[in-house]
C-alpha cells in the first residue's frame, strides 16, 4: 500500500512541477513566498546563520530585513478589481471584507517596520506588532483570526454547502451586462484577490511566530507546521472550488444598454436606407400609365415627377423602388426638417390612419390627392420603399479591411467596438501588451485608430474594402466565434458569404507563462462559421422583427440579447405605422465592450439585442480568457504528510 502511495505521490509531484511551470502569477508567488519561509525557519534555527545574522543586523533584524525581501516580490503582484455591484449584495462578501481590510492594515504597519531593520530602535515594535498580528484585541480580530473567519466564509468544505464563487455566479446573471468584467473573470479575479489577502496573513503570522521564536517566547514549531498543513489544506480546497466554479461561469461579456442613449457616443445608424417613400404610380413606369395598381410594384425606379406634382416637394429616389402598396388615396403630409436623414415625420390619410406619431410640423403640412385620367385609370399614391445607394445622406457600408493587433511588440486584443468614420462603419480594436502568467500591462493599452477611408477614393473597391448593403443584400449573421485552446484574440473582420456579412477572427498561438506569442505572431489562423441559410443540413436560422420601432424611444423596454449563434438578421426599415419607416433597424450599438482590468480575450460574437415592437441594436461581445488550468488545487507537502501518517 505504502508503494502504492508513493507512486502516485511521485506521480503527482511531476504534475504539481508542471503546474508550476505554467501557473497564475499568484500561485507562483505563493510557491516562492512558501520555499523562502521553509528555508528561513531552517535558518534560523542554524548556528552558522545565526552567528553571520548576529555580526550584521541581529537576529531580528535580519528576519525583518528577510521578509522586507520577500513582501516587495509580493507587492510588485497588480491587485485586481472587483465591481462590488453583486458582491455588495451578498452577506458574505461584506464580512469577508472587513477581515480584508483588517489584514490590509495590519499589512500596512507591517511593510512601515520593514522600513528599518535596526533592532535598537524598532526591536519593541517588532515584538507588540508580532502579538497584535496573532492575539485578538479588544476591538480587532488578529491576523490569525480574520484569516480563519475568511477561509469558512470563501468555502467551508461541508457537503451541501455552496463557496462564494458560487454566490457571485448565481447573482451575476442577471446583472452581468452591468459589469466591466465577465463573470468568468469577476470570480477568477476574487480569487487572486482572496488568495492574495490570506497569503498575507500566512505570512505575517509565520514572521510573528519566528520573531518571537528569537526572543525566546516559545519555539512555535508546532504551531508553524499546523498552521502551514492547515493553510495548504485550504488553499487546495479553495482552488478546486474555484475550478468547478468556473466550469459553469460564463466568459462572455456584452453591454446593456445605456441609461441615455446618444447618437454618435452609444449607439449609430444605417440611414437612408429602404425609407418609407410616397411616389404616385405615373411616376414608377417609363410609359406614365397608371394602368396598374401599387402592389404591381414590386421593383422598379422613380422614371419622372409628372407635372411637378408633390414629387417636386421632395428629394427623388434615384435608386431602386421597392415593395410598393396602397394605403389611400388622399392625405396630409408633415415632411420632416431638411437637417434630419427622414423624409416624413407623419402622415394622415383621409381615411383616419395615420403613420408616424402626429404632433406640431415644423414645416408646412402638404395636402397629396390621387386623382383620376379620364374614366379609367386611378393615379394613385404609392407607399413604397426607396433603396438609393447614391443618396448622399446615406450611410450603408461597412468595412471589409481586417483590423489586428500589432503581433510584432507581443500586443493583442481587449477590446472592441463599432464606430462610423467617413460614413463607414469599422470594428474598431483595443490592443495592449501580454505580459508572463497571461496578464496585460493596463499601461499599454489603447485605441488603434480605424482605417479611415472615403468610398468614393481612388482605388477604393465596394465588395473588397467595404460592404454595402442593398435590398438584395442586407443581411448580417449572428454568431460567437471561440477560438481552439492555446490561441488569443488578434484579429477581427467581416467578410461577405453569399451577400452576407459574416464575422471572422483570428487567434494566435502563446505562452502562458512568458506570456509571449508564438514566433511574434505568425503562428496564427483565422477562423468563422461558415455555414449559411442555404445549407442542407442544420442551415441558418432567420432572426425576424415584429413591428419594429425606433430602439432609442423613451417608451421602448430595455434591450436584452435575443439572437442565438449561427443566426442572421436582415437590416429593414421600421414599422409603417410606428415611424412611416423612416428608420433603418437595427441600430449599431457602439458602446466599448472592454473588460477592466484588461484580459487576454478568446474570441468575439456579433448578436441581436433587442425587445418587442422594437429593432433592438447589432452589437458586439467578447469571450475572456479562462485561466481554470493555470490554478494550482494541489500540494505535494499535503500528501506527503498523509504520506508519512
Amino acid at each position: 500500500m505504502k508503494k502504492l502511495c508513493l507512486v502516485i505521490f511521485v506521480l503527482c509531484g511531476v504534475s504539481y512541477g508542471e503546474q508550476i511551470q505554467n501557473t497564475s502569477a499568484i500561485d507562483t508567488i505563493r510557491d516562492t513566498i512558501l520555499k523562502k519561509l521553509k528555508d528561513l525557519w531552517t535558518d534560523i534555527g542554524n548556528p552558522d546563520w545565526q552567528y553571520i545574522a548576529k555580526k550584521k543586523n541581529g537576529l531580528d533584524g535580519e528576519i525583518v530585513l528577510e521578509f522586507k525581501q520577500l513582501c516587495e516580490k509580493f507587492d510588485r503582484l497588480t491587485k485586481p478589481k472587483i465591481p462590488d455591484t453583486i458582491l455588495k449584495s451578498l452577506w458574505s462578501w461584506i464580512i469577508i471584507e472587513e477581515e480584508l481590510n483588517n489584514i490590509d492594515n495590519l499589512y500596512f504597519k507591517f511593510r512601515q517596520l520593514q522600513e528599518n531593520p535596526d533592532p535598537l530602535i524598532n526591536g519593541k515594535s517588532w515584538e507588540e506588532l508580532a502579538q497584535i498580528i496573532i492575539n485578538d484585541g479588544p476591538q480587532r480580530n488578529s491576523a490569525f483570526k480574520s484569516l480563519e473567519i475568511m477561509q469558512d466564509l470563501i468555502y467551508d468544505n461541508v457537503e451541501g454547502h455552496k463557496s462564494i464563487y458560487d454566490s457571485v455566479i448565481q447573482a451575476s446573471d442577471e446583472q452581468l451586462c452591468d459589469l466591466s468584467q465577465s463573470t468568468n473573470q469577476l470570480i477568477f479575479n476574487m480569487y487572486t484577490l482572496l488568495q492574495m489577502v490570506q497569503l498575507k496573513a500566512y505570512t505575517m503570522i509565520q514572521f510573528s511566530w519566528m520573531l518571537l521564536r528569537v526572543y525566546n517566547k516559545g519555539n512555535f514549531s508546532m504551531e508553524t507546521n499546523l498552521m502551514k498543513q492547515s493553510y495548504l489544506e485550504r488553499m487546495a480546497t479553495q482552488a478546486v472550488a474555484l475550478k468547478n466554479a468556473l466550469k459553469s461561469a460564463k466568459n462572455d461579456l456584452w453591454k446593456c444598454d445605456p441609461k441615455i442613449h446618444s447618437e454618435g457616443e452609444t449607439y449609430t445608424e444605417i440611414t437612408r436606407f429602404l425609407q418609407g417613400f410616397i411616389v404616385n404610380e405615373v411616376d414608377l413606369n417609363s410609359e406614365n400609365t397608371c394602368r396598374e395598381n401599387c402592389a404591381f410594384y414590386k421593383y422598379t425606379k422613380q422614371h419622372s415627377c409628372f407635372k411637378n406634382q408633390f414629387c417636386s416637394k421632395q428629394s427623388p429616389c434615384k435608386g431602386n423602388v421597392v415593395g410598393c402598396t396602397f394605403v389611400d388615396s388622399d392625405m396630409w403630409i408633415c415632411q420632416a426638417p431638411r437637417w434630419t436623414n427622414k423624409r416624413y415625420d407623419w402622415i394622415e390619410y383621409e381615411n383616419g390612419r395615420t403613420l408616424g406619431e402626429k404632433k406640431t410640423c415644423t414645416r408646412a403640412i402638404t395636402k397629396v390627392d390621387s386623382w383620376w385620367r379620364w374614366l379609367f385609370w386611378h393615379c394613385s399614391y404609392c407607399f413604397c420603399f426607396c433603396d438609393d445607394s447614391k443618396d448622399p445622406l446615406s450611410n450603408r457600408y461597412f468595412n471589409l479591411r481586417e483590423v489586428t493587433s500589432d503581433v510584432e511588440t507581443n500586443k493583442v486584443i481587449t477590446g472592441i467596438r463599432f464606430v462610423k468614420s467617413s460614413g463607414v462603419i469599422h470594428i474598431q480594436i483595443q490592443e495592449g501588451q501580454l505580459g508572463e502568467h497571461g496578464e496585460v500591462n493596463s499601461s499599454s493599452v489603447t485605441w488603434k485608430p480605424v482605417d479611415d477611408y472615403n468610398i468614393e477614393s481612388s482605388g477604393v473597391q465596394v465588395g473588397v474594402d467595404y460592404h454595402m448593403l442593398t435590398w438584395e443584400h442586407r443581411a448580417i449573421d449572428l454568431d460567437d466565434l471561440i477560438l481552439p485552446k492555446d490561441h488569443i484574440l488578434t484579429g477581427i473582420k467581416f467578410r461577405k458569404v453569399g451577400g452576407h456579412l459574416n464575422l471572422e477572427i483570428r487567434g494566435s498561438e502563446f505562452n502562458i507563462t512568458s506570456g509571449k506569442l508564438k514566433d511574434s505572431g505568425k503562428k496564427s489562423r483565422w477562423i468563422s462559421n461558415d455555414n449559411t441559410d442555404g445549407a442542407y443540413e442544420k442551415p441558418r436560422t432567420q432572426l425576424h422583427l415584429y413591428k419594429p420601432d425606433v430602439p432609442t424611444k423613451r417608451s421602448i423596454a430595455r434591450s436584452e440579447p435575443d439572437s442565438k449563434s449561427d443566426q442572421y438578421i436582415e437590416f429593414t426599415s421600421t414599422d409603417v405605422d410606428a415611424d412611416v419607416s423612416q428608420s433603418a433597424v437595427p441600430f449599431i450599438d457602439t458602446q466599448w465592450v472592454t473588460p477592466n482590468p484588461p484580459i487576454p480575450l478568446v474570441g468575439a460574437g456579433v448578436y441581436h439585442k433587442g425587445s418587442r415592437y422594437s429593432g433592438g441594436f447589432i452589437a458586439l461581445k467578447v469571450f475572456t480568457y479562462d485561466y481554470s488550468d493555470q490554478i494550482v488545487s494541489f500540494f505535494p507537502e499535503l500528501n506527503e504528510a498523509e504520506f508519512k501518517k
